[in-house]
This record gives C-alpha cells, sequence and structure tokens, in this order.
C-alpha cells in the first residue's frame, strides 16, 4: 500500500489504537521510516513504514467518536466547574446581597504556543466556547526558546501555554536522561526563558508540555503545571482544562492541583503541577462600550 505524507494511519503493531497523521518519510539506517504526530493526543513517533495501514473513513470515523465522547464530558464536567466558580464569585462580589449589581470580570489572559497547528485550532475553538481571552501561536518546539521573550513583551500573559508534540524513546536513553525525549529540552528551555522574564509563579502561570514530556524537569524549570509524570500520552485539550481553570479562578484563592486535573482527559497520570492562585478579578461598575459619533 502506498502511503503518502498527511495520510491518516494506524500502526499495527499496536492495533490501530491511535490515529496519526504521516508528516515526513525518510530512510534511516536503510530502512523506511514515517514521521508520525498523533491526531488527537499530543504524541510524536517513529514507525517502520511496513507497521503502517491507512485508515478506511469507518475507522476513523469510529476511532474519532470515541475521542469527541471523552472530549465532550469533560468539557460538560468543565463547564460546571466554571459555573460553580461563576455563581460563587458573583455572591462575593455583591456582598452576598439580594440586589443584583453591576459589576464586571477579567479572566485571565492566555499566550498559547502550540507545535501543532491543527492542535492549535481546536484549542481555539474550545477558548472561544468558554469565553477565555487569548492569543494563539504557532511555533515549531525547537524554536520556542528564542521566540518566547518577544511575544511575552508583546501580549502580556497571565497564563503561558508551551505545548506541541512529545516522545520518550528508550533507545536513547533512560526515562531520566531528558535528551531521551524529542521535544522536552526546548519545553524546558522556553520555561526557563519565559520566568527570566516573570520569576513569580503567581504572576505568570505556566503550562508546558506534550505527550510523555519530562515532567520533573519541567517543573524544576518554574512550569506550574506540566506533562507528563507516568510518561503517558495527553489529550490535545488538556492544557486548555488546566489554564481555564487558572483563568476563572479568582486572584485570592489558591487551586487545589487535584481540583485542577480531575476534570482534563487523562487525570493526574499524565498531568501534575503545584498549588497555584487564579488570576480572575472582578471589578465594578460594569459600563459597556459606547462608540461616539465622529
Amino acid at each position: 500500500m502506498d502511503i503518502k505524507v498527511n495520510d491518516i494511519v494506524g500502526r499495527k503493531s499496536y492495533n490501530c489504537d491511535l490515529m496519526f497523521r504521516v508528516i515526513d518519510i525518510q530512510h534511516i539506517n536503510n530502512q523506511k521510516v514515517a514521521i508520525l504526530y498523533g491526531e488527537d493526543f499530543r504524541l510524536a513517533a517513529d514507525a517502520p513504514y511496513t507497521d503502517l495501514v491507512v485508515l478506511n473513513q469507518n475507522e476513523r470515523v469510529k476511532l474519532q467518536q470515541e475521542y469527541r465522547t471523552l472530549e465532550e464530558q469533560s468539557l460538560r464536567l468543565f463547564r460546571q466547574d466554571v459555573d460553580l466558580i461563576k455563581h460563587q464569585q458573583e455572591y462575593a462580589a455583591t456582598g452576598g446581597y439580594v440586589k443584583p449589581s453591576n459589576y464586571f470580570q477579567m479572566p485571565g489572559k492566555v499566550l498559547h504556543m502550540d507545535g501543532d497547528p491543527s492542535y492549535l485550532k481546536k484549542c481555539m475553538a474550545v477558548y472561544e466556547k468558554i469565553g477565555i481571552p487569548v492569543v494563539g501561536i504557532h511555533c515549531n518546539e525547537k524554536e520556542m526558546p528564542e521566540r518566547i521573550g518577544i511575544l511575552m513583551d508583546q501580549y502580556r500573559p497571565d497564563i503561558l501555554v508551551i505545548t506541541g508534540h512529545d516522545a520518550y524513546s528508550k533507545a536513547k536513553g533512560k526515562m531520566s536522561d531528558i535528551n531521551a525525549y524529542r521535544h522536552s529540552r526546548h519545553f524546558v528551555q522556553a520555561v526557563r526563558e519565559a520566568r527570566k522574564k516573570v520569576p513569580h509563579l503567581d504572576q505568570l502561570v505556566i503550562f508546558a508540555g506534550a505527550c510523555q514530556s519530562h515532567f520533573e524537569s519541567l517543573i524544576h524549570a518554574g512550569a506550574n503545571f506540566a506533562s507528563s509524570p507516568t510518561r503517558i500520552n495527553i489529550h490535545a485539550l488538556d492544557p486548555v482544562y488546566i489554564v481555564a481553570k487558572v483563568s476563572f479562578t479568582p486572584f485570592m484563592e489558591r487551586i487545589n492541583v487535584w481540583d485542577v486535573l480531575r476534570n482534563t482527559l487523562t487525570g493526574d497520570k499524565g498531568l501534575g503541577g503545584i498549588e497555584t492562585r487564579g488570576v480572575l478579578r472582578t471589578g465594578m461598575p460594569y459600563r459597556p462600550i459606547i462608540e461616539e459619533d465622529e
């Protein structure tokens, strides 16, 4: 079977459990190898050309339906969580009075840097549904450390997302060796550069990592939340649910790490972090923007 760049494939050795898009086809050690990016999970992989099979429409629809069901369940739970936070904040903003008060809220601003343009598009759609102010930048993982400083100066975010694709390769070294990971060292360097700009963990909240990323190095570099504690795959939307929780939690409240992780698709096996303050601020009175006639 002829497999080409951009084909959607599965790996026969893994019973086609995940969908991948073929990014490149190379010859390595006299063997034809395909470079793969996960369609729904932030995983990068190499696979022998002979191990791949192009997934037909029915197979793709079946897998996509499984993923979409998980996404919908997670999004529904997260929306319930956000609604509860909003009701609590409304009560606090009005001092507990029954009389409605004219207030406004300012969720935390997000700068989302993503190594995959299709994942970035998915994430931006969810940010829009939830109502989070966000700037999305597609950037190759290797270029993130050198670009992050300029982007932070330009957009001055409250929350920074550094993500894309990653993978651990046993052939390259032990699990403790960051050089055995495809992009973890680039994510770590990007986090360090961001912390040079804003050292305080509560003045800039950082999520960093992708599938199988070196969790410990990312946290020690200065990330508040990161992947992947047990080196499993994370879903494309997991970073969105984490930063959205932070964005809608009032800045006077601390976020319990489990409260952040419980509505993600991956949970604490693929995501972790440290206790962090929210960034939502409430003000009053609310004044609509009125455009004056020229």
